[in-house]
């Protein structure tokens, strides 16, 4: 039997209040989507969706924990409020370690949203505000030719929450995709690293949940928060994103 796969998820944040609760903080969310996945791969000699993944979490905002590199096999860098090009210590502190990780010779980092911004900014890619705005709910992702080898598929489907991007991509990166509102939606570099700039980790509940908190906030208009919650409900390949993930984790990509 292969040895469990040990995943680290570096907690960027919190999810919003409900969602808290019901999975337990982002390392629950991811937890529920790795599970998932593993059981889409249909690999249970290679990855068993029981006992084949030893998911832990690290808070690396106020406690600001990170594994020892030797004691995992892969990094997941979450999503967050936060400004990935802000200079705040902990933001500082993840920079540095995910330079290092991505220059270690056998942890692999998955990167989401906020965490593949991080990833470019250790990259030394400029990171920032969008000019055109938010990017919301279920949108298409166009794949690169390299993105439609690697997932199989001319587009993707992908739950966003986004006004922060890699403005472009880092030398001697793969890229994977790219939409109206963001040309670098994912980032590829063989045996070190995979991202996409969407949320395959968010279902109905959660991407309902910040629609509405942020709508009543006034972040948007009614009707672009209607519209938003609309599509928020419609398909969406996160499972898929994340069997190819899985893929990259047991070296099947190369």
């Amino acid at each position: 039997m292969a040895s469990p796969l040990r995943i680290a998820v570096l907690e960027c944040d919190t999810p919003v209040p409900n969602a808290d609760v019901k999975y337990g903080g982002y390392r629950g969310v991811f937890a529920t989507l790795l599970k998932e996945s593993a059981t889409a791969l249909g690999q249970p000699e290679k990855l068993n969706p029981e006992s084949g993944l030893d998911i832990t979490g690290w808070d690396v905002v106020d406690k600001q924990e990170y594994p020892d590199l030797e004691d995992v096999d892969a990094l997941l860098l979450t999503g967050s409020k936060h400004d990935s090009f802000d200079d705040q210590p902990w933001i500082l502190k993840l920079v540095e370690y995910t330079k290092k990780a991505i220059k270690h010779n056998r942890v692999r980092v998955l990167g989401i949203c906020f965490g593949h911004q991080i990833i470019g900014r250790a990259l030394n890619a400029n990171v920032g505000r969008s000019n055109d705005g938010w990017e919301i709910a279920v949108c298409d992702m166009d794949l690169t030719e390299q993105g439609k080898k690697i997932f199989g598929k001319d587009k993707l489907r992908i739950q966003q929450m986004h006004q922060d991007i890699v403005h472009e991509y880092p030398p001697n990166v793969v890229p994977l995709g790219f939409s109206p509102k963001c040309a670098v939606q994912g980032m590829y570099s063989p045996g070190h690293f995979i991202t996409v700039q969407g949320h395959p980790e968010f279902r109905e509940d959660i991407i309902t949940e910040i629609i509405t908190i942020r709508a009543e906030r006034g972040v948007w208009s009614p009707e672009e928060a209607q519209d938003a919650l609309i599509r928020g409900k419609t398909e969406h390949d996160g499972v898929y994103i994340f069997v190819v993930f899985l893929k990259f984790l047991l070296g099947e990509l190369e």
